[in-house]
């Protein structure tokens, strides 16, 4: 018997799983129970994940228009080529119009010539395309939705590091199951300590909750996330859209 002033917990939310996930239907927006650890696997409690942005139905052509949108955006478009008014070169006329029995031409800077023009060549653009707020905010609920199913989505109580050795960050990793590529995502600013461990390690990138997108998610196979960064994307997603 435990002490009256005692919470029992279920043994059930006591399993080494990241997010319990009963066995039931994916995208019912219910809320899901999460644990909470550190990078010392430190229990820290547990966290209510709101169900209509980590559990919402998975679909692929959302995700797709989001990173076809994001890829677009932050194309250069510095490609440029040369006009026939720009490229170097006489304006005088080649030879005379007729007699010569060759084709007439009034300059060598025509594109049939070497050194000549570009005829219809591309120029510096923006390849961005407009794409709804309201689906932009529907990719990133189904992006964090495709990792919390599968398991790979883990809420840290704090990234605190000790220092800002890498080796320290490297054990931390390889405690994690199945994890190649990982994203850190904290609630404000990134810790100097964190930047610095994790700057010389390609398959670690760390960001903040503001910077937090579609792609980053699947370009990683492994998420996780502070309890002030999840506060603050939740209340990014209830926050009404301004028209």
């Amino acid at each position: 018997m435990a002490p009256a002033n005692e919470v029992l917990i279920p043994p059930e939310l006591l399993s080494s799983k990241t997010v319990w996930t009963p066995d039931r239907e994916l995208g019912q927006y219910e809320d899901l129970v999460a644990r909470v650890t550190n990078f010392h696997n430190e229990d820290k409690g547990f966290m209510v994940l709101d169900g209509d942005v980590f559990d919402v139905p998975i679909r692929k052509d959302i995700v797709h228009r989001v990173v076809r949108w994001q890829l677009a955006k932050r194309q250069q478009g510095t490609h440029s080529t040369k006009t026939i008014s720009e490229v170097s070169g006489t304006g005088r006329k080649p030879y005379k119009q007729k007699g010569t029995g060759r084709a007439r031409h009034g300059t060598l800077r025509g594109c049939q010539f070497r050194g000549g023009a570009t005829m219809h060549g591309p120029k510096p653009r923006s390849h961005a395309f407009k794409l709804q707020k309201k689906v932009r905010r529907l990719g990133l609920k189904i992006a964090l939705s495709a990792r919390t199913a599968e398991g790979k989505l883990c809420i840290f109580e704090d990234l605190e590091v000790p220092s800002h050795k890498t080796k320290n960050i490297v054990q931390y990793i390889k405690q994690m199951d199945d994890t190649k590529k990982i994203l850190l995502v904290d609630g404000g600013d990134i810790d100097k300590k964190l930047k610095l461990a994790t700057q010389n390690l390609h398959y670690v990138n760390v960001i903040p909750s503001i910077g937090l997108n579609v792609y980053s998610i699947l370009q990683h196979d492994t998420l996780v996330m502070t309890r002030d960064a999840i506060n603050r994307i939740v209340e990014r997603m209830h926050t009404p859209i301004s028209r």
